[in-house]
């Protein structure tokens, strides 16, 4: 136990032989217990998990029968540490790559009520400088865009680094939380966030050390692919969130904001398209003064609500 709470550690699980061992060799005391979920692994990654239990009786391996996905192994996870009363869940990878020296870092803050899930972040200024240095710019800029999106979906503007999987979370978030429709692939790190919100839970970012091993993979994700993958999935559950969250568990007007903005701006940007084109190959016979002052209003009312909406989507964030 840490500081009179019971802590479990999930680690999703798949193809990860060569690491994984050093993973749960480096588990520090303060974990009761470690869930070791196995993603349908072609390799000899689970024969290495039952080795290390054999010394290590913390370590749980739980095999999924049909690959789900990391964001699935972690549900998993998350579902039987709750069922066995751990106060707080902890989730790393088995790639060795998130440092289990630090998980004190990540556990305080919810212990001491600042928040109820707490997640790594490779660029705050303790940080920035090293991690600047060892990851690829290629997946800078995916991380750079990502985030943007998730900061706009999950209303949580105030954080970074959102596809760091690197948590730690209470059990009455993994109760509340309806997990079913969760997105299992990669990705989940940014659709847990939109659930959290929607569900008003405090999260706070940790400063932690990247670490990328030299002759590892440094990611399955290609970063372009990926941002095109990931982002539908933002839209749809953005929209998810503002029904749920301000019309169904509560009402603020933020959600009439957004959805005047979503309507105004297409409308108004379509008649000013049609006013230049208009100007451009046919003499500007439509365009008049009343028409291009219509257009403009409805660009720039649609974009003061686009802004008030988010500006009270963050208040509500905080």
């Amino acid at each position: 136990m840490y500081r009179n709470k019971k802590i479990a550690l999930v680690i999703p699980a798949h193809n990860e032989e060569r690491l994984i061992k050093p993973t749960l060799e480096h588990v520090p005391d303060i974990i009761d217990k470690i869930y070791v979920v196995d993603d349908k692994s072609a390799d000899k990654q689970n024969q290495i998990i039952l080795s290390c239990a054999e010394k290590d009786k913390r370590i749980e391996l739980i095999i999924h029968k049909d690959q789900q996905g990391p964001g699935g192994a972690i549900i998993t996870g998350y579902l039987r540490s709750s069922k066995e009363n751990n106060d707080i869940t902890v989730v790393v990878g088995g790639d060795y790559q998130m440092p289990l020296n630090e998980v004190t870092h990540f556990i305080d803050p919810i212990i001491d009520g600042k928040a109820d899930y707490s997640k790594g972040n490779r660029f705050l200024l303790s940080r920035i400088e090293d991690t600047l240095e060892k990851m690829p710019k290629i997946r800078l800029v995916g991380n750079w865009i990502i985030t943007v999106l998730t900061k706009i979906a999950s209303g949580y503007y105030k954080t970074m680094d959102v596809v760091d999987g690197y948590t730690a979370i209470t059990k009455q978030a993994i109760d509340i939380v309806d997990w079913r429709k969760a997105w299992k692939g990669y990705g989940y790190p940014m659709d847990f966030l939109i659930r959290l919100n929607a569900y008003s839970f405090k999260i706070i970012d940790v400063p932690r050390t990247a670490i990328y091993l030299p002759g590892e993979k440094q990611s399955q994700i290609k970063s372009v692919r990926y941002v095109l993958k990931v982002s539908p999935m933002l839209i749809r559950h953005f929209f998810w969130r503002l029904n749920f969250k301000y019309l169904y568990l509560n009402f603020h007007p933020l959600v009439f904001f957004y959805y005047l903005s979503f309507l105004l701006i297409p409308i108004g940007f379509l008649i000013s398209l049609y006013l230049v084109l208009d100007k451009l190959f046919y003499g500007g016979w439509e365009v008049t003064a009343p028409r291009a002052i219509f257009a403009a209003l409805l660009l720039i009312t649609g974009f003061m609500f686009l802004l008030f909406a988010m500006l009270f989507d963050m208040e509500e964030g905080k």
